[in-house]
């Protein structure tokens, strides 16, 4: 059962861990304000009274629950992943591996339909409820990017538009780490350190926790879990489209050693393949030179794929 959304929050930064949380529904110029501080000084942060309806997330979850507790079998009939599909251990293809299996699914609702035959006895309820989820979550994202927008005082939606466009590149994947039972006492990694390379993820899970953040001073914060909150990574993308003054969070999950499954559920907004992107010209001046070239989400994301989970991508996209 999902716990109850808060009724109210004030914009805060958790005392342990010093991670920003931001009410929506305060005063926009203050949530402005406090999205683009978060984003330079983590390129995270967590979302309370976001508007996505309760229904609307449970049901996404019933429907992930459902398929993870399917027989390796029949699950496998959804994968291998290529790259959609359902997938487990292996993660990319270069060799890593985590401890969790997953779902990745195109986030257009004809591809989720198509695949859905493959991941339920009930597809049409499967792509409703997974397509639901999506769009809102889009929408989140779009609202957030606007308020971005207005906090670095851009005058258009520039970044809004990237993914609202019909070609966009956009994702969806939702993790299932089982309960681990561990033979020591070291942390076990169940999805390793990275980077996201799209432009944002809005991510939310379950009540079990695991989501470690990276520091500037490159110490790793634990990220408490709340079924009622989202958290957004800064991706790749907008890092060279704020001419890193956004920088992508490097993050990880650890492996669960409890009794009960963690699930995570991860929209990765990206642009069109073709779109050619480089920094904003707002961002740019003669104290803040441009730092990145300009180039295509296609080849970025070929440059990503031919890589580790690991790997630092972007300094091969920087001027010299």
């Amino acid at each position: 059962m999902l716990a109850p959304s808060p009724a109210h929050f004030s914009t805060r930064k958790s005392p342990a861990f010093r991670i920003p949380t931001i009410d929506m529904s305060l005063d926009r110029y203050l949530v402005c304000h406090e999205i683009v501080q978060a984003c330079e000084e983590y390129g995270f942060f967590k979302l309370v009274n976001h508007g996505i309806p309760d229904h609307v997330i449970s049901s996404m979850e019933e429907e992930s629950y459902g398929f993870f507790s399917k027989p390796a079998r029949e699950k496998q009939e959804a994968g291998p992943p290529s790259p959609f599909g359902y997938g487990c251990k292996s993660i990319g293809l270069k060799g890593d591996m985590g401890e969790l299996e997953y779902i990745l699914l195109e986030a257009k609702p004809a591809s989720i339909s198509r695949r859905s035959t493959t991941m339920s006895t009930d597809p049409n309820k499967f792509s409703n409820v997974v397509s639901e989820y999506v769009q809102t979550v889009k929408d989140l994202s779009c609202e957030v990017l606007d308020l971005m927008a207005q906090g670095l005082q851009l005058t258009d939606k520039s970044l809004s538009c990237l993914i609202k466009d019909d070609d966009n590149d956009s994702c969806f994947r939702v993790n299932h780490y089982p309960p681990l039972e561990r033979t020591t006492s070291c942390p076990v990694v169940g999805f390793g350190e990275h980077c996201d390379p799209q432009i944002l993820t809005v991510l939310r899970s379950n009540h079990v926790g695991g989501l470690q953040i990276c520091s500037k001073d490159n110490r790793w914060i634990s990220v408490p879990p709340h079924p009622a909150e989202f958290c957004v990574l800064v991706g790749d993308v907008l890092q060279v489209l704020t001419n890193k003054r956004f920088n992508s969070v490097r993050h990880r999950v650890l492996a669960n050693s409890n009794q009960q499954s963690r699930i995570s559920m991860m929209y990765f907004g990206a642009p069109s393949p073709t779109a050619s992107l480089s920094p904003l010209q707002h961002t740019v001046s003669p104290h803040r030179p441009r730092i990145y070239r300009t180039f295509t989400w296609g080849e970025y994301k070929k440059a990503v794929y031919s890589g580790r989970l690991g790997d630092r991508r972007l300094e091969f996209l920087e001027l010299a």
